[in-house]
C-alpha cells in the first residue's frame, strides 16, 4: 500500500502545512502516517482559561491533534516523545527533554525508527529554515534528514523526500491582500522569508479540500484566536494563501515536468 509520512513540530502544524496533500492522499486510498514531535507544551492558549488550562495544556492539545487527524484522515499518529522547546530565544529552548535540546543522533534514530517500521513511498518535513525559524521545526528537518540518511546507509530509501515550503511571492502575496483587508497577520507569518520561487518543484492544488482543511485547524481550539486571519479572513484570501501547497523535491525524481501536482506523480 502507498503511504505517506509527514513529519512536524508541534500539534496544528500537520493541517496549516500540510492538511491538503494528507487529505488527498486519504482520498486517494494512500495510508497517512504523522510523526509529531511534541505536544505543543509552550505557546499562547487562547478560548479557554490559560491559568487553568496550561498545567495540562499537553493532555488538551492532544485531544485537539486527534480530533484534527480524524478529519484529515489520518491512518496513524505518533508523537517522537518530546518537550515543546517555545518559540527562538525563550527560557524553554533549555529544557533538557525539549525536542531541540536532545541530541540529534537520539531524535533522528527515533524518527528512523518509523521509517524502517512504514517503509513509506514518499516523507515530508519542512525546508531547513523550518519555515520561521521555529527551533523545533528547524530540528524537525534535520532529525527527518539524519534519519533518511541513516536508512540509506542500511539500503531503503523512500521514493521521494519532499519538504514543504512557502514560496518568498506566497509571502508577498499574504502581505499584500492582508494590508488590502486590514488585517494584522500572526508573529509567525511576519517572520516568514519564504523560499525563492526557483527552488519550489511541486504545487499541489487543494483548494476541493479547504473546507477540510479549515475544519482541521479550528479542531485545535487552544492554538487559534478569534480575531486571527485564520478564522476572519475573507474566504478568497484564505483559498488564495491555503489552497495551494509547494514542496521542494529533495530527494527522489520528479515524475512530470516541473511544477509536479503531486506528491505521489511518477510511483
Amino acid at each position: 500500500m502507498t503511504t505517506l509520512l509527514l513529519v512536524h513540530a508541534h500539534p496544528d502544524d500537520e493541517c496549516i502545512a500540510t492538511g491538503g496533500v494528507i487529505l488527498r492522499a486519504h482520498h486517494d486510498g494512500i495510508r497517512v502516517v504523522l510523526l509529531t514531535a511534541t505536544r505543543g507544551e509552550e505557546g499562547d492558549i487562547h478560548n479557554m482559561d490559560a491559568a487553568a488550562v496550561r498545567p495540562r495544556l499537553a493532555e488538551v492539545r492532544t485531544a485537539e491533534l486527534i480530533r484534527s487527524c480524524e478529519i484529515l484522515g489520518v491512518d496513524r499518529q505518533e508523537f517522537l516523545g518530546y518537550r515543546d522547546s517555545g518559540m527562538a530565544g525563550a527560557a524553554s529552548n533549555q529544557d533538557p527533554h525539549s525536542f531541540h535540546s536532545v541530541p540529534l543522533d537520539e531524535t533522528a534514530e527515533r524518527v528512523a525508527t518509523f521509517l524502517r517500521e512504514e517503509q513509506p513511498d514518499v516523507v515530508v518535513t519542512y525546508t531547513s529554515d523550518g519555515t520561521y525559524w521555529h527551533p523545533d521545526h528547524v530540528r524537525a528537518h534535520q532529525s527527518t534528514v539524519t534519519a533518511l540518511d541513516l536508512l540509506r546507509a542500511e539500503g531503503w530509501s523512500p521514493w521521494k523526500f519532499y519538504m514543504h515550503a512557502v514560496p518568498r511571492s506566497a509571502v508577498e502575496q499574504i502581505e499584500q491582500r492582508a494590508r488590502e483587508s486590514g488585517v494584522d497577520l500572526p508573529v509567525e507569518i511576519g517572520q516568514i522569508v519564504g523560499i525563492a520561487d526557483a527552488e519550489i518543484t511541486t504545487d499541489v492544488d487543494v483548494s476541493a479540500f479547504l473546507d477540510q482543511k479549515r475544519a482541521a485547524f479550528l479542531a485545535h481550539l487552544s492554538q487559534y484566536e478569534p480575531d486571527s486571519p485564520f478564522s476572519t479572513i475573507a474566504a478568497q484570501i484564505f483559498e488564495a494563501t491555503l489552497g495551494l501547497e509547494r514542496f521542494i523535491l529533495a530527494r527522489g525524481t520528479l515524475g512530470e515536468p516541473r511544477p509536479e501536482r503531486s506528491l505521489f506523480a511518477g510511483l
